[in-house]
């Protein structure tokens, strides 16, 4: 796969006011995957009133302040901001994300779009929500414990006129999903299903009471994985396997090799920290680096790092795209360790692991490691063998190995 090739053709996506075209982050010419789907396109079809569902009416979008939350790829937040001044456009979009590849999605998608970068306010889900919200859109994310505090820390912009529209492909809005928005925010009720994509119609009712936001989650790690053990995880939500350590780390935890006293040690797609931190207290002397491109993770990571080493324990915690260039110099790197997914949201690709390996060998430093952790059957050995030059299995067992690849 060749990263630095011509970028992908931008694929059209169909809106109420015109085509746009659209690409995912990073651009890249074998891409196969569009930065749009169904249920934004249904989403959008609905607010101007073309969609069986809409009732008849288009949804009032001028002058009133619009948040999207969980835009994939930056397809409705870049759609709201290029409504023509004739189709009455909403007065404020902001857009709410965990995703740092989405924000740079959409950012090149409104560049794409001729739209000014400015007039939409992006934010992380990290970030203070804003003060007041007249349509809220929802992407309805993979996570439910992501929608669940999200939901909780929208619900005080919400008021009683406020549209709240949720939208999502029929094999990702559940029953779970449906009551999240009746619990927090008011009744709830779905459209039929268009083209496999599904609504939801959220009525606001500020007289209901959620309960506390039950985010972010605290638990003791088990008592035999070594330097980590009966540590406690600190889990905001959204982060892979909030609620319990997942089999492939803790594999990892038991075969991590030894860092140096100086040696600067990147946790990679680094989650709630645990093998960064593992590292760390084995290492006292090694400085972390934690990079994911989720902010929720890089959030967890940071919390779960100082809870155990202290404040003044050194560490850097970035939110980037694998090891971007932007993110970590070349040649600056001694050890990286990854665990990395297979999937982009509902797809399933090696993409991204990819990235995080090609990444990984620009960062290094000429002798440096890469220590991977994967299934078995996704052959990560062939991928380091061709980008390395070389692949030794540390360790093994039916579902997980451990690979080490060297920088020569």
């Amino acid at each position: 796969m060749n990263l630095l090739a011509e970028p992908a053709a931008p694929t059209p996506f169909p809106t109420p006011w015109g085509a746009l075209g659209l690409t995912r982050f990073p651009e890249d010419p074998r891409e196969r995957l569009r930065a749009w789907d169904a249920a934004d396109e249904y989403l959008l079809r609905h607010l101007a009133g073309e969609a069986d569902s809409a009732e008849g009416r288009a949804t009032a979008l001028a002058g009133r302040a619009v948040t999207v939350l969980g835009d994939r790829w930056g397809a409705l937040t870049t759609a709201l901001a290029t409504v023509p001044a004739a189709a009455a456009p909403p007065a404020e979009v902001t857009q709410i994300s965990d995703s740092h590849l989405a924000q740079r999605a959409t950012l090149a998608n409104l560049a794409r779009a001729g739209a000014d970068p400015a007039a939409v306010r992006l934010l992380t889900t990290r970030d203070t929500p804003p003060e007041r919200i007249d349509v809220l859109l929802v992407r309805v994310p993979r996570s439910l414990a992501l929608l669940e505090d999200q939901l909780h820390r929208l619900a005080p912009a919400v008021h009683p006129d406020t549209v709240v529209l949720g939208t999502g492909m029929v094999t990702e809005i559940h029953t779970s999903t449906l009551k999240l928005f009746e619990r927090i925010l008011g009744p709830t009720r779905t459209s039929l299903a268009v083209r496999k994509a599904r609504l939801i119609v959220c009525t606001p009712d500020r007289a209901l009471d959620p309960g506390p936001n039950p985010w972010p989650l605290h638990y003791a790690l088990p008592g035999d994985i070594g330097q980590v053990s009966g540590r406690t995880v600190v889990n905001h939500a959204g982060t892979f396997c909030a609620d319990r350590l997942d089999i492939g780390t803790r594999f990892l935890l038991a075969h991590l090799p030894t860092a140096a006293p100086g040696d600067r040690v990147v946790d990679l797609g680094c989650g709630n920290g645990v093998v960064g931190t593992a590292v760390a207290l084995a290492a006292p002397g090694a400085e972390l680096v934690f990079v994911d491109e989720s902010h929720q993770a890089v959030a967890s990571a940071e919390e779960t790092f100082r809870g155990n080493l202290g404040p003044d324990a050194p560490a850097e915690f970035l939110t980037a795209d694998a090891l971007a260039t932007e993110a970590v110099p070349a040649d600056s790197v001694d050890l990286v360790l990854n665990n990395p997914p297979f999937h982009s949201h509902r797809a399933t690709t090696d993409a991204t692991a990819w990235r995080m390996f090609t990444g990984a060998k620009r960062a290094l430093r000429p002798g440096g490691e890469l220590w991977v952790v994967g299934n078995r059957h996704l052959d990560y050995h062939v991928k380091l063998r061709r980008l390395f030059g070389n692949c030794r299995t540390v360790a093994g067992n039916p579902k997980f190995v451990v690979l080490k690849a060297v920088k020569r």
